[in-house]
């Protein structure tokens, strides 16, 4: 996805019908300078009103209770570890947005949430993909036998993103870390974005316990 826009374009899009408050402050966020942007005058919004967008619209959704409606199964038979939760802005130019705010940290119009659930037989797992500035949410279960999985691992890819920077006028590239977590089966890997943590440390090391205690079983 560019991350500039023909300002004709971009005011119809933030003026238009087709797009509700929050995803208009999204592209403004993106896309207009503090000073105004590409030749009409607009407003952006700050970093941290960026943040509590999306936490707004995250806490909203509810995401575990939707995992476990999704996959259909109770709660009660996913007791083997606790549920395992991931989430992360994707940096991709084709699917969204990205902006280094002045804070420094690099955001994007696409976030993903994804729950993993741990039966006495199998994996099963949940992602949800948002795009903050239009309507869509993408939706992926899978489930998986222990005796299949062949690997919980990390990995911190560089990735080359597009942004516009309005001082400039004009996109430039910048190389940004993006850390995914990946289950592995033979000739398939299950990605998702995560933040590294120590929460998410000690999840991916109780998963790697499981999965071995589940293979010395078979």
């Amino acid at each position: 996805m560019e991350s500039t826009i023909d300002p004709a374009e971009l005011e119809n899009r933030l003026k238009g019908k087709g797009r509700n408050e929050n995803q208009k402050k999204a592209l403004r966020y993106f896309l207009v300078d503090d000073s105004g942007c590409l030749g009409f005058l607009t407003k952006t919004i700050k970093d941290e009103e960026y943040d509590a967008l999306v936490k707004s619209t995250l806490d909203s959704f509810n995401s575990k209770q939707k995992a476990m409606t999704k996959i259909g199964l109770d709660e009660s038979e996913l007791k083997e570890i606790d549920p395992v939760h991931f989430e992360g802005y994707v940096f991709d130019n084709k699917k969204a947005f990205s902006k280094r705010g002045k804070d420094g940290l690099w955001r994007s119009s696409c976030y993903e949430i994804t729950w993993l659930f741990f039966s006495s037989t199998q994996v099963y797992m949940y992602k949800n993909t948002f795009n903050f500035d239009e309507d869509g949410k993408q939706e992926r279960t899978e489930d998986y036998f222990y005796r299949d999985i062949t690997n919980f691992s990390t990995s911190t890819d560089t990735i080359e993103i597009s942004y516009w920077d309005p001082k400039q006028n004009k996109n430039m590239l910048q190389y940004v870390d993006s850390n995914r977590f990946a289950l592995t089966v033979p000739g398939d890997k299950f990605y998702c974005s995560m933040k590294q943590n120590e929460y998410t440390e000690r999840a991916i090391q109780a998963m790697k316990a499981k999965l071995r205690e589940k293979k010395n079983a078979l």
